[in-house]
Formats: C-alpha cells, structure tokens, sequence
C-alpha cells in the first residue's frame, strides 16, 4: 500500500488563547491579497508561525480557501514535496488538483508539467486561495527551487504563496521585489515593541513586573519572543526578578540555551527525562512517547505539557499529536547527545520499531538510520520496495538507498534489484548493467553470503533481472534484444510472479509495436493484461486498453477496438461505487470511434462523460486526448477554428507516456490548416519536422507522412500549381506498399482515399474510382464514415460516380447521405452547447468581479459557482477565465454580445 500522509502537517496550528495583539503585522500580512508571494524570513523564534495562524484565524470570516502545509527536512524530495503541497491544496479547495496529483504519483512526468496541470486546475477555482509554507527551510533546496520558481510565475491570480522561512529561500525575491509583487516581514518587523513584550509579560504570561524590569529584559532580548517566552517561564515564582534579569547577557543562541537551562532545571526529574527521551521525534503523540520512554503515561504528560505552555505545538483538534518548539527540540537534543550519548542510538530504535509496528516506513527507516542502525534500516528498506515500486515512489527508495552503505546493499540481491529499478526509473542507465551482473553472480554464491529479509522476493530476481535488461534494450532503441529479454524473463520468473510476467510482455509489446508489428505487440500487450489481472493491478490494464484499442484502430479493426474499450470500461467500473483511474480514458477511446462512425451524439455524451467522472479518473494523458478528441467532432461539425483552438491546448498540455507517439498533435495540426488553405503554416511545420517525398517511409512517421500528402494534395487542389499532386501520388504509393505489408488496414484506406482524391484533382476520374471502391470494400465491414465524408465536395462526387456503376450499393449511398448532412463551417456550433445560467455565469467571469462576488450576484454558493465553472470550461475546451472569455468572444456566444 502507498505510504500515507502524515495529516497532522496538513492542519493550521491551533491558536493559544491569550496571544498578544499584533495589528501593524496583520495590516501588512493581508496586503498579501495583492501580491504573488508574501515571505515572513526571520531567524528560530520570532514566532513566524504564531503571527500567521493568528493572522488567519482574525481574518476567517473573508471569502477564501487557505491550505497550510508544515514541512519537515524528509520533504526535500520533489515527489513528497508536491504530493503534500497539492493535498494541502486539496484539503482547502476539495477536488482541487486531483489530476496533477494523480499524474505526479504515476511517476511518468517532470514536475515541470505536473505543475502546469496544478496551475491549469487552480485557474478553474473562483475564488482566492491562500497556500501556506510553514518552516519552509527545511525543505528548500536546489531540488524544490525549479518547481518553486515555476509555480511562482505562472500562479493564477487568485493564488497566493505565504512562505515562513528562517532563510530567505532560494527563489527569485529581487524580480518579484521590482514588480510589487512580494509583502515581506522580517525580523526587525517580528520583534516585540516595548509594548508588545509589556502586553505579553504581564498580561499573557500573568507576571507583574515594572515598566523599568520590562524595558531591561527588551533591552536585553531586543525583542526576541523565544527568549521572552523562556524568561518568562524563568521567573515564574522567583521573588528576585531584577537580579534574573541582570544575570543573563550574550547573544542570541547564548541567551536561549541559558533560559531553556533555567526552564529545565525547574522541572521535576520525569519531566526533564521524558522531553530529553522524546527530543527524537518529529511529532509526539501518547503512545509512540510510550514507546521511546519504555514508560507508561506518555499521553498524560503530553497534556500536562500543553498545560503548562511548556513550548508543545498541538498539531490536531483532538490534541492527539503535538510537536516541540524547534529551538526547544534543538537544546533538548543538544542535551540528549551531550549527556546522555549512549542512550540516543536506543530511543531511536525503539521509535523505529514503532513506526514499522504502525504502518509508517519513512519514519521506521529515519530512526533505524539515525540509531546507527544500517542493518536493520536495509530489511525496513527491502520490504517496504514492493509497495514504493506499486505506487511510483522510486525516488524515495533512490534517497533511502543513499543513506546506506554500498557494502551493506551489495550483500542483499532484494536491495539492489529495489536499487536497479529507481536508477531506471530516474533515467540513471549507466551502472544498471553492472549491478546486475554483481547480483547474478551473488545468487551464483551460498546463501550463507547473501542477507534477505523479502523471501518472496528473492524468488523474483532471475525474472526481475531479464526484464530490466530488456528495459535498458528498449532505450538503447534495441527491439531484438528487448524481445529476447523479456521472453527470458517470462522463462525464468516464478510461478506466481505476475507483474514482473506482465512487465516483461509489457516491454516485448513495445518493442513490436515499434517496430511496427502491430500482431506481435497486440498479443504480448494480451498477455500483459492477463498478467495484471491475476495480480489484482486492474487499473493499469486500462492503460494497457489503449495500447491494445490504439493497435487494433491501426489494422482497421474498429470493433475489435469498441470491445477493447468497454471491456475495460467495465472493469474500471468496478464494484462498490468505485471508479478506478483510467476509467474517464475510455470513454475518450470511444468517443473517438463513435466519431468515426459518425455518431457524433454519442461520441460527444461520452467525453461529457469522461469529464463528469471527474480527475481523479484520468490518466495522465487523458487532457491532451480529450482535446483531441473533441477536436474531431469540432472538425466533424465543420468548425475548422475551433478544432484548430482545442489541438493548441492539447499539444499545450501533451504529456506523453512509454507508447510510440505514431499520431503526433502537431500533424493533426497540419492537416487542419491545410484544410484551411493555411498552407504557409502547414509547410513551415513540413520543414521543422525535416519531412520529404523520398524519405524512406516507416510505420513510426506513418501518420506524418500522410499528412506530407494530404497538405501537398491540398496545396495543389487549391492553386492548381506546381508538382504537388505528382509528388503526393509517389509518396502515396509507397507509404501503401508499407502499410499493406505491416497490415495496417486502417492506414491503407487512408491512402487509397487520398489516392483517389489525387487522381480527381489530376482530372482522371475514372481512375479514381480503383482505389475509392478498394478503400470502400475493406471499410464497410467496420462502418467507417469520416475518413470519407471529411474530404468533403470532393468525395461527394467521387461517392455518386461509384453508386452511379453500383445503384445496389447501400454503404456507399449512406456516406452520400452522410455528406450531404455534414454542416459547412459553423463556428458558433458547440459539442455540447451551454446552458442559460452557464451563460449568465460566462458573462460575468468576463467582468472584474472575483468569485466570491460573482457568487453574490448569482445568488448561489461558491461550490455552485465552481461547478458552473468547470462545465463551462470543458464545454469550451479551456482552462482559464481568460481563455473562457475569449474564446466566447470567437465563438460569438451570446453572453459576449451581451457585454
């Protein structure tokens, strides 16, 4: 199972009940409204994190959504980085970044483009959002700055960063700075005034000390609020005030370790063991306490803790979890490790065995880690793999693999195979060979020389082995020996090994499809599927749908495909009300056959559907093919602009997967300007992709290739000029002698269409009919319907020539009729067109009005307002209020004239 998320970071800290009022920083905060970024950068203990949650907790009732995320030092690492972030995102704003969280754990994207998707969600939400980076330099670093600096450019502007930091953080401060775009406090701002540090001291704290005892202890703390809070934790009950205050003096580090000295020695001899004992932990609750202390009563303490405001952070309303001040954790450390050395290594096991016993392997592995415990940190590592490689974490076990040394991972065959498998998946090729050679010849020793703690595992490695050297075959573009190795690690993979069985035909799958032996690659992506069924992985066997569907389209077996995809549709489905991911895809699939088949009804009610399902049941490619598809029926309806608008947000959003890309977004592209007459344009795409009548000709830049003849056809329908149509004739011919050897079917007709058209524009009519009854005779079976009615006039007349000879041809007098219903361009049809109240919201999102505003106006709440949103923009395939207005303003609609 995936590890989960420690919930606890996700909660705004709970408020104290006597805070000192601090309006002049609060006034400041909220001009963050305004501006990108607000940074509250002060050194430990100025109360950054006070101020803020104070701030927010006087500022509930104004209408936003705040997400707050506390960051710990093991969220250094991208994908546990944005996998909090986004569900802190989540928690304020439900729904809410559901597709770029379901894509970033898929493991198949830069967080570059993970980000993209988050920024295109978070425009779809109305109203203002507030995420807050509590400690965030703990986790800044080279590795989070890229996607930090990304975000930071392209937030929406209803979306606000608030970053709390003891550092300025690595992010581009002085450019958001010159454009008014950054509200920063720092500590000469966080520094208590002379009032402040009275308002807290006799009154918060409940001390009764002398205007001249308060000026001297500000004097001397200048302001410093941790300090002030242990001074006054110091002098509770002291009779001697003026002379405390006399005693201490230095700097700011000397100051604190002197006053937490002061607190300490004044507890009772309990209390001072169990904060040392527990100094250990990221985040203390009863049992775990208990745990570490080999004590009874760690809850009760907890609490007493709290009481006494003795620098305990609940965590949660129920005040089950709690954390220590940072600069009290740090001396009680500094503590643990001056006096009491040897018991350190201990606690932290005792917290590691825990965290295993409670489901927490990132915790379990940290303190074995830090007892010095590498042994046992390696078996936590090696069991925890399964699940990690399930769920896309191949970085954490990357990181965790670091952490240990290379002679303890060299004696465990698991730990390397884990090891092997986050090199490939992190693009890291270059020492895989070698590393499994070194665990070949480990299995070829005695056992007594090996060390396994995941037995199971152990019976996994010959095949595990043969299917990452077929893996390291594919990217070195080797199809034979990726086929051979993965055959051989079926051969060797034990009995009830499915996945890696599934992985490996997998892999051979690939390898024939991209070789363009669509049968070969169809029957190892079947095997593929039983193998994932038998292991229970039902949701990828939507992903490997398509790849099956997408082959069968190819070889012209559209029915096949359908079954394809309501197989899996059924299968995604599920029981229990559950939809797994991947579910929304296939109906993406059969929208694109029922398009072809010109049922446009149904091809539309099925991308609505698609979309209902909602984003947690995409795939990570579902945007961009969604697009494309709707663009289809766009260009099916005769909306040539708006099919071209849709395919420039899907190659916006393109994000690719393991697949060969053999129907590329910038060729469909091509094709519609060349049915523009944008010829220019559609050339200059020719020239980028270095495309040529005598390239040789491939399965692979098949689709690319046609496209070359469609725009040279159309060029020279249109201008009756140049060579165009000889050119296209040549290429033709030979782009069908290779399809018709790779028995692509659904590419011969194609061809043999266009071959057709080619001889109508030469003026041979009759011969043209040889190739259009060839192209009709293999694409009845299948109820093809736009690969001709597309071509439009044309066609039209080519159809009546050949029912002319054939009156008894009922197919062919279908397409007629179908041509003659195609309507002619339209630019203000919609798929699905929107309702009145849709369009009395998309006249308001082009005002100045925010969402809350707009909410008011409607007199409907804002999740109904966030709804409306979102329909509106799928309807009309954008994903920004902007881009809403403008393509209203395109489509004529009649919420822009109304404007």
């Amino acid at each position: 199972m995936e590890s989960p998320l420690v919930e606890t970071k996700l909660y705004i800290p709970r408020l104290r009940r006597s805070l000192v009022a601090r309006p002049r920083l609060s006034e400041r905060l909220s001009r963050g409204s305004e501006a990108r970024l607000t940074l509250v950068s002060a050194p430990a203990g100025f109360g950054k994190t006070t101020l803020l949650t104070a701030w927010l907790a006087a500022s509930a009732d104004e209408p936003r959504s705040v997400a707050w995320l506390s960051l710990e030092e093991s969220d250094s690492q991208p994908g546990l980085f944005w996998t909090y972030a986004i569900s802190a995102l989540q928690t304020a704003v439900p729904g809410a970044g559901a597709g770029s969280l379901a894509l970033l754990r898929s493991g198949q994207a830069p967080i570059e483009t993970v980000l993209a998707i988050l920024v295109n969600e978070l425009s779809a939400v109305p109203n203002e959002i507030q995420l807050v980076l509590d400690d965030y330099h703990l986790a800044d670093g080279p590795d989070i700055e890229a996607g930090m600096v990304f975000l930071l450019e392209h937030l929406p502007p209803h979306v606000h960063l608030v970053i709390s930091s003891r550092a300025d953080p690595a992010l581009p401060l002085a450019r958001l700075r010159a454009r008014g775009e950054l509200v920063e406090v720092r500590a000469a701002e966080l520094r208590f005034t002379l009032d402040e540090a009275t308002d807290y001291l006799n009154e918060v704290a409940g001390l009764d000390l002398t205007a001249n005892d308060i000026a001297a202890l500000e004097g001397r703390t200048e302001g410093w609020i941790a300090a002030l809070q242990l001074a006054a934790l110091s002098m509770r009950g002291r009779t001697d005030v003026a002379s405390f205050i006399a005693g201490f003096a230095g700097g700011d580090r000397y100051i604190v370790d002197y006053l937490v000295e002061e607190v300490l020695r004044r507890q009772p001899g309990n209390v001072q063991s169990f904060l040392i004992q527990t100094s250990i932990l990221d985040r203390l609750t009863g049992p775990l306490c208990d745990a570490v202390t080999a004590q009874d009563g760690g809850k009760a303490m907890l609490e007493s803790l709290d009481r006494a405001n003795l620098f305990v952070v609940p965590l949660d309303d129920s005040r089950r979890w709690y954390r220590y001040h940072h600069l009290f954790a740090d001396v009680l450390r500094t503590h643990l490790l001056d006096e009491r050395t040897g018991e350190a290594a201990d606690l932290h096991r005792r917290a590691s065995q825990w965290h295993d016993e409670n489901g927490e392997p990132p915790a379990a592995v940290r303190h074995a880690l830090s007892a010095g415990d590498v042994e046992r940190a390696a078996g936590l590592v090696e069991l925890a793999i399964p699940a990690l490689l399930r769920n896309r974490q191949e970085a954490t076990i990357r990181r965790w693999l670091d952490l240990l040394p290379d002679e303890v991972v060299r004696v465990r065959p698991v730990l390397a195979i884990g090891l092997v498998g986050a090199l490939m998946s992190g693009g890291e090729f270059e020492s895989v060979e070698g590393r499994l050679r070194d665990i070949e010849d480990l299995l070829g020793k005695p056992r007594a020389d090996m060390v396994v703690a995941d037995e199971d595992g152990l019976l996994r490695l010959p095949g595990a082995i043969q299917m990452y050297r077929a893996a390291l075959a594919l990217v070195r573009g080797d199809a034979p020996a990726t086929i051979r190795h993965a055959q051989l690690a079926v051969d060797r993979t034990a009995p009830d090994d499915h996945l890696t069985r599934a992985g490996a035909a997998a892999l051979s799958g690939l390898a024939h499809w991209g070789s363009g032996d669509l049968e070969a690659a169809h029957r190892a992506y079947s095997a593929s599927v039983e193998g994932l069924r038998r292991a229970g992985n039902i949701s990828d066997i939507l992903g490997c749908s398509i790849a099956l569907a997408d082959i069968r389209i190819t070889q012209g077996r559209l029915g096949d495909a359908v079954r394809t995809y309501e197989h899996a549709l059924q299968l995604g489905s599920g029981s229990g009300g559950t939809v797994l991911r991947g579910t929304a895809d296939m109906h993406v699939g059969l929208s694109q056959l029922a398009c072809e088949r010109n049922d446009l009804a149904a091809a539309t009610q099925h991308l609505l559907r698609s979309q209902e399902l909602g984003e947690q049941t995409w795939l990570p490619q579902n945007p961009y093919r969604w697009r494309v598809s709707t663009a289809r029926i766009l260009q099916a309806q005769g909306d040539l602009d708006g099919a071209l608008h849709l395919l420039d947000e899907a190659q916006r959003v393109y994000m690719g997967d393991f697949s060969p890309n053999v129907r590329p977004v910038p060729a469909a592209r091509a094709r519609l300007l060349a049915a523009k007459g944008q010829f220019a344009e559609a050339l200059s795409w020719v020239r980028e992709q270095g495309l040529s009548v005598g390239d040789e000709v491939s399965y692979l830049r098949e689709f690319e290739h046609i496209t070359l003849a469609r725009i040279l056809l159309s060029q020279y329908t249109a201008q009756r000029t140049g060579a165009s149509a000889a050119e296209a004739a040549r290429l033709l011919e030979r782009l069908l002698t290779a399809a018709e050897t790779g028995e692509r079917t659904g590419s011969v007709i194609e061809i043999l269409v266009l071959q057709a058209l080619t001889q109508h524009a030469r003026g041979d009519t009759a011969g043209a009919l040889a190739p259009l009854e060839r192209a009709l005779t293999l694409a009845e079976p299948e109820a093809y319907v736009r690969v001709f009615v597309d071509e439009g006039p044309p066609m039209q007349v080519l159809l009546k020539a050949v029912a002319k000879q054939r009156s008894s041809w009922n197919y062919v007098r279908r397409l007629i009729d179908a041509c003659g219903s195609t309507p002619v361009s339209s630019p203000t049809r919609l798929v699905d067109p929107l309702s009145e109240r849709e369009l009395e919201v998309l006249r308001l999102l082009g005002t100045d009005l925010d969402g809350p505003a707009i909410a008011r106006e409607l007199v409907v709440s804002l999740n109904t307002l966030r709804t409306h949103t979102k329909n509106i923009y799928a309807k009309l395939g954008v994903n920004s209020r902007r881009a809403a207005v403008r393509r209203a303003a395109e489509l004529d609609l009649p919420a822009h004239r109304s404007r």
